[in-house]
């Protein structure tokens, strides 16, 4: 294992922070993953699954059972994880500028295909090097000026080589789900059935330059300017796990969530090892366009009457939002049909307030589908 610190720029004389990463595997290997965790702070499963991953992949590498590079970042956030305010973690927002950590990942695709405009051929391998490379020196290029620039760019100059990117998550209260594309799901698919997610929710472009989408957006914006002329290959694809809720931190999880990624590098061939048999897909993929996003029209006590992980006809009971002052009770229905994957942690809702996220089968959404 090879342990890299890599310092953030400081806002103050004596604030420095720092990114860790811990590379696994041969050096000069055919491939590389690249996993990380907690890019929001306040969602801790990951951090715990990176952990005991931290263990599984020293003793692989012991082993000599370790095929890739797999670079593993178990605290994306330093910024976030010190925000806390009378007791509350504040991982979510940058507290100084109100943006949210994973969103405003740079955006070089522009850059880059004006870069290698007249040296792509007809070999896609070629194509990809090159590319790989123009991001690299692109990335490297790019210089900061607050404190979130200096973490984003670090992680993305960690990650912008990888064959694959892992970025673990979770929701508030939810069941384990994932957000990718669909140029991408046949390679995600194996991994949604190994963790058992139970919504797997796919777009090309959800909006917010999210830093998933950083890579499989890039290489998607570029294949789609030079596609017709040359061949240019997937070279990255990325996903977002949510492990469940914010409060699923226990190492029985964990445990389960880290040989679950494990089987699934076995199964890519990063690891050296007999793939299990997969298990079964829980709930067939649907389009993030496809979610609806639950409100309440009104402010009130938050009950609700239905959990996580069950599928919801159109037009079904939510919860009920208790105004206990003039006892006023507002049922919240769905829509429209579908699993209900993730809801509030709150239980005071104020007037049109996101309460739950139900994942339906057609699209109907477009433009930013992401929550702020």
């Amino acid at each position: 294992m090879r342990h890299q610190i890599h310092d953030l720029l400081a806002p103050l004389p004596g604030t420095a922070r720092k990114i860790h990463s811990f590379h696994f595997g041969p050096e000069k290997a055919v491939g590389k993953i690249y996993i990380q965790a907690s890019l929001h702070a306040d969602e801790l499963p990951g951090m715990l699954v990176a952990w005991h991953l931290k263990q599984r992949l020293a003793e692989l590498e012991a082993s000599g059972h370790l095929r890739h590079e797999i670079v593993l970042v178990p605290v994306a956030n330093p910024i976030g994880l010190e925000q806390v305010l009378m007791d509350v973690p504040l991982g979510r927002y940058e507290l100084e500028s109100g943006q949210n950590f994973n969103r405003r990942f740079v955006d070089l695709s522009e850059e880059i295909g004006n870069e290698i405009e007249g040296l792509l051929t007809d070999e896609p391998q070629h194509n990809l090097l090159l590319i790989r490379t123009s991001l690299r020196d692109a990335l490297n290029r790019q210089t900061a000026s607050t404190q979130l620039q200096s973490q984003r760019l670090v992680l993305q100059r960690l990650a912008c080589d990888a064959d694959m990117v892992l970025d673990l998550h979770c929701d508030f209260e939810a069941v384990a789900h994932l957000y990718t594309t669909p140029q991408a799901w046949p390679q995600v698919e194996p991994l949604a059935r190994y963790i058992g997610a139970e919504a797997s929710l796919l777009a090309t472009d959800s909006g917010g330059q999210s830093f998933d989408e950083s890579f499989t957006l890039l290489w998607w914006q570029l294949k789609e300017r030079f596609g017709e002329q040359f061949e240019i290959p997937l070279g990255s694809f990325s996903v977002t796990v949510e492990l469940r809720g914010q409060g699923d931190v226990n190492h029985g999880l964990a445990s389960l969530d880290c040989q679950a990624l494990i089987e699934y590098l076995i199964h890519f061939g990063a690891i050296d090892g007999e793939p299990v048999l997969l298990p079964e897909l829980p709930y067939p993929p649907t389009p993030l366009a496809g979610v609806e996003p639950v409100t309440t029209p009104v402010g009130g006590l938050l009950v609700y009457s239905a959990l996580p992980g069950e599928y919801l006809e159109a037009g079904q009971l939510i919860a009920e939002i208790i105004d206990p002052i003039n006892d006023t009770v507002t049922p919240v229905h769905c829509r429209n049909a579908g699993l209900l994957y993730a809801r509030s942690l709150r239980r005071m809702a104020t007037a049109g307030m996101v309460i739950a996220h139900v994942a339906g089968t057609e699209a109907y959404r477009s433009g930013y589908l992401l929550s702020p």
